[in-house]
């Protein structure tokens, strides 16, 4: 669970939980989210909405996260719920066995990741090339390799010839928080980013991945717990991240965006195609990193929550446990109490017959944003670097809150104009 930085707030100030930099203060983003009592959801409320055998109230978290975010000191542990690393119908003992499988899931990674590059798990981390094209190690790295007939493997090069890019990005990580100061916390998202990588080589590692990664590793003390809570959200994103010499995998929701848009908003949507942005390639950022960049840090892990649990589905864990896709099967004619335990946008889609998760909640941020900007980029916007100027203009200016609002309003339109209908 995350320790105060202070107590001198007793609302709990932000700069108490994630501190910024004396340098960089006026450089980032103001931060607009404030836990509010009666509303966020609260470590005294998260406690309260376990039973005695450690069963989740899930309908209940939902309701508070939905009205006002999550406490600073409890948003790791309950993310772990939104991401489904662990079924709320699960007992304390339950999850406490997972826990520890996981953990030592994690530990054998490790371990086999650091017999091939010692470097691993030692507090530090590299930022320069370490082998070539051949595997063979470069000079002078001072980087000592354990001799392996693996080193020669396809897989464990593309592997090694990734560290030095993730060390290149760790740096920028978050650079304006205080907790990357230390460079055993920046080795911390190395290693976690690194051992992702390896398990995960059929996509590999893809810059961006880090912006995902961070807050899990500030927010969750202990690296395989961190590593876990990644890896789940990444099932929600991954795809994003798949990429060949052709295409991206996040041009499925850039098409799905351009086809929001077409129904929401055709004028505008006709003068983006007009200016050759019909494909809506100024929104990859958003999508790959889900805005990330256009809040402050607090702000974006507010926007991530309210919409995991927006998006929450009762079936992710066991669907996930199963080692199902990233698509969660939804069960039709539920009651309303089953109801309840789904987030408002899922159940909305739930209720309207749409099972897949490629229609997610952030292509409904990036449309509102759009319409909020309607005015300027029908009058502005002439050439594609127009387009992008008054998209980069957001960036501090959104207010989180009001943009899921807008969200919920333009996926309600397009549901009404798409006629799409009720099962």
């Amino acid at each position: 669970m995350l320790k105060r930085i202070s107590s001198s707030n007793a609302n709990g100030d932000m700069e108490d939980f994630f501190p910024v930099r004396p340098e960089c203060q006026e450089l980032v983003p103001k931060t607009r989210f404030k836990p509010k009592v009666g509303k966020t959801l609260s470590e005294r409320r998260w406690n309260a909405a376990f039973d005695k055998d450690g069963h989740l109230d899930i309908a209940g978290v939902l309701r508070r996260i939905q009205r006002g975010g999550i406490h600073p000191s409890i948003k790791g542990v309950v993310w772990e719920f939104l991401l489904g690393c662990y079924d709320p119908n699960s007992t304390s003992e339950e999850r406490g066995a997972l826990r520890a499988k996981r953990r030592e899931q994690y530990a054998s990674w490790k371990e086999e990741c650091k017999k091939m590059a010692p470097i691993v798990g030692s507090g530090k981390f590299v930022m320069s090339p370490i082998v070539n094209d051949d595997g063979k190690p470069i000079e002078d790295t001072g980087m000592e390799f354990a001799d392996s007939d693996v080193d020669s493997d396809k897989k464990v090069t593309q592997w090694k010839q990734s560290l030095h890019q993730i060390g290149l990005d760790v740096v920028r990580t978050d650079r304006s928080l205080v907790y990357y100061e230390n460079e055993a916390n920046q080795a911390k998202l190395w290693d976690v980013l690194a051992i992702y990588t390896w398990v995960d080589d059929d996509i590999g590692y893809v810059q961006g991945m880090n912006d995902i990664c961070s807050p899990m590793v500030i927010l969750l003390e202990e690296e395989a717990d961190a590593f876990w809570c990644f890896e789940h959200a990444m099932r929600r994103v991954r795809e994003n991240f798949r990429s060949n010499a052709t295409s991206m995998g996040v041009q499925s929701q850039l098409s799905i965006l351009s086809q929001v848009m077409r129904v929401v908003d055709p004028k505008l949507h006709q003068h983006l195609e007009g200016l050759d942005g019909g494909e809506y390639l100024f929104a990859i950022r958003m999508l790959m990193v889900l805005f990330r960049r256009e809040f402050s840090f607090v702000d974006a892990l507010y926007l991530w929550e309210v919409m995991w649990a927006m998006e929450y589905n009762p079936n992710m864990f066991a669907h996930y446990a199963s080692n199902g896709s990233n698509e969660v099967v939804v069960t039709t004619k539920l009651s309303k109490k089953m109801l309840q335990q789904y987030g408002k946008y899922e159940r909305k889609n739930v209720k309207n017959g749409r099972t897949d998760q490629k229609s997610l909640l952030a292509v409904f941020l990036v449309a509102g944003v759009l319409e909020t900007k309607n005015k300027k980029l029908l009058n502005e916007a002439k050439g594609l670097d127009d387009v992008a100027q008054i998209m980069g203009d957001i960036t501090g200016s959104l207010d989180a809150k009001k943009a899921l609002s807008e969200a919920l309003k333009i996926h309600k339109k397009y549901l009404n104009k798409a006629r799409i209908p009720e099962s």
